[in-house]
């Protein structure tokens, strides 16, 4: 091993735990992390442009669903975790994680913005040694097209002075078994000795580092990852489509061929994809790509059937208030969740806001009950969450169940309603139902 003073200055503050890290970002993916480092011990600042949320974390008061809003509240009086909107504290960090936004602009293309500002706020006040860290998700080549080449334009030099590495996040919420500790982490490194930082970083929270051998590989790993999921995801949205044409329970024939223990891991369908990775990372791929001239066709594909699934949602759902002769103008209609996901408080990207807005296009009055989202702003109309009682369901004329959350009393939907249409069939078990069940 070459003799690297910075480098081993930085690993020696990392394993006693005295490096000073800093989050810059404080959402899903920031704060979790945040606390994660603030619970092994490290001093923690978060930098968040909201000073909404800055004033809530240094009261103590949580927001973001998976973190215990009681250890939060103790780390912040034991004064291990902080946050500011100040970025004059990354003069003091040896560690700073960039967890930002980086959403699809109007045309599709990648909106690194936010990415780009916090670059060039790192840059003001880098200096030897410090490791910076992207998790943010992006195109292949962001680490050493986006931000390598401008970090270098202070004199430092990468993998001596500064170290600078990728690690995507694996964020999954309401995960009962998977959290930040016990996922692996993947990390790569712009030079050997970033990775090796980097992987100290990690290795001091998370059970197991995995380590590539370039940002880009972990880039694209990050990418393969929720794309894999994307495309198989329309595969069942697919094949959902062909079994009501062919007059089958597609989740009968899903649950059947689970049963084979080797070669088949079951995808189910749904109304559509949301969430801030699965709807968009596959396109960022698609984007760069295009710029080699190459066209990622199953990507295009898979993201054509599942951007279609709310308005087929919505088709079948008018050809069931049909068959009880009444039109899906006028109608009354409750939905059954807006969180994008089971049991979750986000609607980032959620389908049910679309089903909502194709079902009100339609001349339909919508309401809609989530356990977890008391009130959706809808083109500048608040709406709230209305009270899932026996006399509610029994005024509708339809109710349909976008999310399934398990809060939901599913035997007294299908007791008090007329009518069912069930988008993630949760209604499975229910028996001797009173209202009539259309599934997807």
């Amino acid at each position: 091993m070459n003799p690297n003073p910075n480098r081993d200055q930085l690993l020696s503050k990392l394993k006693t735990h005295q490096a000073q890290v800093c989050v810059v970002g404080l959402g899903y993916v920031g704060l979790p992390l945040a606390v994660g480092f603030a619970r092994v011990g490290f001093n923690v600042v978060g930098i968040e442009i909201s000073r909404d949320k800055v004033k809530r974390i240094n009261r103590g008061e949580n927001y973001i669903q998976d973190v215990d809003s009681d250890e939060l509240r103790n780390l912040v009086q034991q004064k291990q975790l902080s946050a500011t909107s100040d970025f004059e504290i990354l003069r003091q960090a040896d560690v700073v994680v960039i967890c930002v936004p980086t959403p699809l602009n109007k045309t599709g293309d990648p909106d690194v913005a936010a990415m780009v500002a916090a670059r060039d706020r790192i840059r003001e006040y880098l200096h030897a040694p410090q490791l910076i860290v992207l998790e943010s998700t992006s195109y292949p080549g962001t680490v050493e097209e986006l931000i390598l080449p401008y970090l270098t334009e202070s004199g430092l030099r990468v993998g001596w002075d500064f170290f600078l590495a990728f690690s995507p996040e694996r964020v999954d919420p309401n995960n009962p078994k998977f959290h930040v500790e016990n996922t692996p982490k993947v990390v790569g490194g712009v030079t050997p000795d970033c990775t090796e930082v980097t992987a100290a970083f990690y290795g001091q929270m998370v059970e197991r580092v995995v380590q590539v051998s370039s940002p880009a590989t972990a880039e694209m790993t990050k990418l393969l990852e929720n794309t894999f999921r994307s495309i198989n995801i329309g595969l069942a949205n697919e094949v959902a489509i062909m079994c009501k044409m062919l007059g089958l329970d597609v989740w009968e024939v899903i649950g059947a061929a689970a049963t084979k223990p080797f070669g088949f891991m079951p995808f189910y369908p749904g109304p559509g994809l949301g969430g801030h990775c699965i709807p968009i990372d596959p396109s960022y791929l698609s984007w760069k790509l295009r710029a080699l001239k190459y066209r990622t066709r199953f990507i295009e594909l898979a993201t054509e059937i599942n951007t279609a699934m709310p308005e087929y949602v919505v088709r079948q759902a008018m050809l069931a208030l049909n068959q009880d002769r009444k039109a899906l103008n006028g109608a009354k209609v409750l939905i059954l969740g807006m969180a994008y996901k089971r049991d979750i408080d986000d609607i980032r990207e959620s389908p049910a806001l679309d089903v909502l807005r194709l079902m009100e296009n339609f001349g339909a009055q919508v309401s809609y009950h989530d356990p977890h989202i008391p009130e959706v702003l809808e083109d500048g109309i608040v709406l709230k969450s209305v009270e899932l009682t026996p006399v509610t369901l029994a005024a509708q004329d339809m109710v349909i169940i976008v999310t399934d959350h398990s809060a939901v009393d599913y035997e007294a939907v299908c007791r008090h309603a007329k009518l069912v249409f069930d988008a993630r069939n949760a209604t499975r078990n229910v028996s001797h139902p009173s209202a009539r069940i259309v599934k997807l």
